[in-house]
């Protein structure tokens, strides 16, 4: 019991913030949700009744309409990803070798500087920015750039700037680490084998910073699959996403079983799309090693040896 005790007021108390954070705010909501999902809604006034358990929510959720926005989410996501990760990675080599050591603490400030301003509010400016009459139209139509008004707000355009703008911090922080972890020791010792610039990068730093790329995919990644704020905002009914449709099944349609389904298909097939993308980069590097591995064979030493010693 005085074991038991100290394990608990001992060292283990001051995690105790963070598995609380995980049981009260991700655990038991998901554990809820996969609850309700084999539910139902008996009636107009109930929004799930846990009398009749079956996996029938998970058949209507299935749907024709389902699916296609859930291509469409998926689409936004992966092109999302990569139109960060493209913007990323310039961006964080910058920052980590080109940048001097005294002002990237306040370039890393600015990087995070959107992530003080509420989301919604984020997501608002963006609607002011992209709308007809916004500044931004004026001006490329003041340019002759364009022949009318910019008309790209509520649709799959305007989401998919805006899912870029937001997270892309998220790309960027990852990276950076990885890439100033890695040192100047590395990309020296290829320029000293006569790498190039170029030859360099893609060869020393890009591999380096690997678990950043992977990083910031996930981060990116799975909270824009979830994502109905910016779809709301800017999308309208082009360029919903599935996460606004969970939302109006459990905001507006009352229908908690019918959500929580579509959202647990939500989660395994991101988790599946996951999975599927990391097998095949597993694949890709297993063949890449086995093409650039050189077989040097067993090393032939034959010992000098001389008279007398």
């Amino acid at each position: 019991m005085r074991k038991l005790a100290a394990r608990i007021m001992g060292p283990g108390a001051l995690a105790f913030p963070t598995w609380a954070y995980a049981v009260f705010f991700f655990i038991i909501p998901v554990v809820m949700v996969l609850a309700y999902s084999f539910g139902s809604k008996p009636d107009e006034f109930t929004t799930v009744s846990m009398d009749d358990l079956s996996f029938g929510r998970f058949g209507e959720a299935l749907t024709g309409t389902f699916l296609s926005t859930f291509g469409a989410t998926l689409q936004i996501s992966i092109l999302g990803t990569l139109l960060c990760l493209l913007i990323s990675v310039p961006f964080a080599y910058w920052l980590a070798v080109k940048v001097p050591a005294k002002w990237r603490g306040l370039m890393l400030a600015l990087v995070m500087v959107p992530f003080w301003t509420n989301f919604l509010v984020r997501t608002l400016g963006w609607q002011v920015i992209l709308s007809p009459e916004g500044f931004l139209s004026e001006a490329l139509t003041n340019m002759n750039l364009t022949g009318s008004p910019l008309d790209i707000l509520y649709t799959r355009i305007a989401v998919q700037i805006g899912v870029v703008y937001n997270y892309l911090p998220l790309m960027i922080m990852p990276l950076f680490v990885a890439i100033d972890t890695a040192g100047p020791a590395l990309r020296e010792a290829g320029h000293d084998l006569g790498a190039g610039r170029i030859m360099t990068f893609f060869t020393v730093t890009l591999p380096l910073a690997m678990p950043g790329i992977v990083s910031g995919c996930l981060l990116v990644f799975v909270p824009l699959t979830g994502d109905y704020v910016t779809s709301t905002v800017l999308g309208g009914a082009s360029g919903s996403m599935i996460g606004q449709v969970i939302a109006n099944q459990f905001n507006t349609a009352q229908n908690w079983a019918l959500g929580s389904a579509m959202a647990v298909v939500l989660i395994l097939a991101t988790m599946l799309v996951i999975v599927i993308v990391g097998l095949g980069m597993w694949i890709i590097r297993r063949i890449t090693d086995r093409v650039t591995r050189i077989d040097l064979g067993e090393p032939s030493c034959v010992p000098a040896t001389q008279e007398g010693v």
